[in-house]
Protein backbone atom coordinates (compact mmCIF):
# COMPACT_ATOMS: atom_id res chain seq x y z
CA UNK A 1 0.00 0.00 0.00
CA UNK A 2 1.22 3.12 -0.83
CA UNK A 3 0.15 7.02 0.23
CA UNK A 4 1.06 10.28 -1.11
CA UNK A 5 0.54 13.05 0.86
CA UNK A 6 0.38 16.61 -0.26
CA UNK A 7 -0.57 20.07 0.86
CA UNK A 8 1.48 21.60 3.75
CA UNK A 9 2.83 24.88 3.68
CA UNK A 10 2.63 28.00 5.57
CA UNK A 11 -0.15 29.68 6.70
CA UNK A 12 -0.66 32.27 9.28
CA UNK A 13 -2.47 31.85 12.77
CA UNK A 14 -6.46 31.40 11.68
CA UNK A 15 -5.97 30.35 8.06
CA UNK A 16 -6.96 27.18 6.98
CA UNK A 17 -5.19 24.53 4.54
CA UNK A 18 -6.52 21.39 3.53
CA UNK A 19 -4.60 17.77 3.23
CA UNK A 20 -4.76 15.29 0.54
CA UNK A 21 -3.52 11.89 0.46
CA UNK A 22 -3.49 9.42 -2.19
CA UNK A 23 -3.89 5.55 -1.25
CA UNK A 24 -2.91 3.26 -4.22
CA UNK A 25 -5.79 0.66 -2.58
CA UNK A 26 -9.66 0.94 -2.56
CA UNK A 27 -10.14 2.89 0.70
CA UNK A 28 -13.25 0.18 1.57
CA UNK A 29 -10.18 -2.68 1.72
CA UNK A 30 -8.81 -0.55 4.71
CA UNK A 31 -9.60 -1.25 7.90
CA UNK A 32 -8.66 2.23 9.06
CA UNK A 33 -7.65 5.24 7.97
CA UNK A 34 -6.00 8.88 9.14
CA UNK A 35 -4.01 11.58 9.85
CA UNK A 36 -1.20 11.75 12.37
CA UNK A 37 1.59 14.74 13.21
CA UNK A 38 4.70 14.64 14.76
CA UNK A 39 6.73 17.42 16.36
CA UNK A 40 10.82 17.35 16.45
CA UNK A 41 11.68 14.50 19.01
CA UNK A 42 8.47 13.42 19.92
CA UNK A 43 6.07 10.06 18.75
CA UNK A 44 3.23 10.52 16.05
CA UNK A 45 0.31 11.52 17.22
CA UNK A 46 -3.33 10.81 15.73
CA UNK A 47 -5.04 14.61 14.82
CA UNK A 48 -7.98 12.77 12.82
CA UNK A 49 -8.96 9.29 12.03
CA UNK A 50 -11.87 7.18 10.43
CA UNK A 51 -12.57 3.76 11.64
CA UNK A 52 -15.84 1.49 10.73
CA UNK A 53 -17.84 4.57 9.33
CA UNK A 54 -17.05 6.55 12.46
CA UNK A 55 -14.40 9.43 13.23
CA UNK A 56 -12.04 10.72 15.70
CA UNK A 57 -10.51 13.23 17.00
CA UNK A 58 -8.25 14.45 19.96
CA UNK A 59 -9.87 17.17 22.12
CA UNK A 60 -6.44 19.45 20.82
CA UNK A 61 -7.98 19.65 17.35
CA UNK A 62 -12.10 18.87 17.90
CA UNK A 63 -13.97 21.45 15.84
CA UNK A 64 -11.32 22.79 13.71
CA UNK A 65 -10.02 19.28 11.73
CA UNK A 66 -12.10 17.60 9.86
CA UNK A 67 -11.00 14.15 8.10
CA UNK A 68 -13.11 13.01 4.89
CA UNK A 69 -12.65 10.57 2.09
CA UNK A 70 -13.34 10.35 -1.34
CA UNK A 71 -14.19 6.56 -2.10
CA UNK A 72 -13.98 7.38 -5.93
CA UNK A 73 -10.67 8.55 -6.14
CA UNK A 74 -9.07 6.79 -2.52
CA UNK A 75 -8.02 9.60 -1.36
CA UNK A 76 -7.98 11.29 2.25
CA UNK A 77 -8.41 14.82 3.39
CA UNK A 78 -7.78 16.69 6.51
CA UNK A 79 -9.32 20.40 6.45
CA UNK A 80 -7.87 22.22 9.28
CA UNK A 81 -9.51 25.26 9.98
CA UNK A 82 -8.60 28.18 12.49
CA UNK A 83 -4.72 27.10 12.81
CA UNK A 84 -2.51 27.63 15.91
CA UNK A 85 1.07 27.76 15.79
CA UNK A 86 0.61 24.44 18.12
CA UNK A 87 -0.68 23.14 15.15
CA UNK A 88 3.10 23.57 13.55
CA UNK A 89 4.34 20.03 12.75
CA UNK A 90 5.06 17.59 10.05
CA UNK A 91 1.99 15.52 8.86
CA UNK A 92 1.56 12.01 7.84
CA UNK A 93 -1.48 9.95 6.12
CA UNK A 94 -2.01 6.23 7.50
CA UNK A 95 -4.29 3.65 6.07
CA UNK A 96 -4.37 0.13 8.16
CA UNK A 97 -5.10 -3.56 7.34
CA UNK A 98 -5.16 -5.68 9.96
CA UNK A 99 -2.15 -5.06 12.19
CA UNK A 100 -0.04 -3.37 9.31
CA UNK A 101 -0.10 0.32 9.56
CA UNK A 102 1.24 2.13 5.74
CA UNK A 103 2.66 5.60 6.03
CA UNK A 104 3.03 8.07 3.33
CA UNK A 105 5.25 11.00 3.49
CA UNK A 106 5.04 13.87 6.24
CA UNK A 107 3.98 17.33 4.69
CA UNK A 108 5.02 19.89 6.73
CA UNK A 109 2.73 22.55 8.05
CA UNK A 110 4.12 25.94 9.30
CA UNK A 111 1.64 28.10 11.12
CA UNK A 112 3.01 31.81 12.10
CA UNK A 113 1.97 33.67 14.83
Amino acid sequence: VQLQACGGGLVQTGGSLRLSCVISRNIFSLNAVGWHRQYPGKQRELVAGISGGSTMYPDSVKGRFTISRDNARNTIYLEMNNLKPEDTAVYYCNARIGWDNYWGRGTLVTVSS
